[in-house]
């Protein structure tokens, strides 16, 4: 089934190539803007603002929390009945420290608070969170898809992989725009459309 979109597309494969392309150019004007700078990092109001800016002109939903349940393989994210209520516990937590930071994005990612465009969104979230505590982004580049997928699948119940495998690509090139757009690029490389290079817009 095709999400319901603005674009009027029915198409699936379609509709994954249109929004890969439009939601990195989107990135692009996010960074090159300096709206994140005006982003709180790591409350949900800033990840929705981040949803909303890459997103907003392909589905209405943008920005908005999920209505309903989502899966991806036999993983399935937090039920919407305690969605609101897991969002509110991860705005809480702590993130001044390298793993406390990582914990918290194991547990956006579980929440998984969109209908779609997740991984994208939460991957910029994270960088927003590390520039400010740590002076660090991941370069996203350098992070293995197998490892990662592997070691997010896991998180939930064991974070030491992930934790071990974005450390590894942690960079203090905070303000470099090809290193921000990795997260993006990688996205559908993570998530099996990968067709569009950052370099190609």
């Amino acid at each position: 089934m095709t999400l319901e979109n603005k674009l009027g597309i029915i198409d699936s494969v379609e509709l994954a190539k249109i929004e890969e392309k439009i939601s990195k150019k989107r990135a692009i004007e996010l960074f090159e803007s300096g709206y994140l700078n005006n982003l709180k990092p790591g409350t949900f109001k800033s990840l929705a603002e981040i949803h909303k800016y890459l997103f907003e002109s392909i589905y209405d939903f943008a920005g908005e929390i999920r209505t309903v349940n989502i899966a991806k393989g036999n993983f399935r994210f937090a039920p919407v009945m305690y969605l609101r209520a897991a969002i509110e516990n991860i705005e809480k937590m702590p993130q001044s420290t390298y793993d406390e930071i990582i914990e918290k994005y194991v547990e956006m990612n579980v929440a998984h608070p969109f209908r779609e465009g997740n991984g994208r969104s939460i991957r910029i979230w994270l960088d927003l969170i590390l520039k400010k505590e740590l002076d660090r982004v991941v370069d996203w580049s350098s992070v293995d898809k197998e490892d990662y997928l592997s070691a997010m699948e896991r998180s939930p119940v064991k974070d030491i992989e992930i934790k071990y495998i974005l450390k590894q690509a942690l960079t203090e090139k905070i303000n470099d725009r090809e290193i921000y757009m990795k997260g993006i690029d990688h996205s559908y490389y993570y998530e099996g459309y990968f067709t569009f290079k950052t370099s190609d817009l």
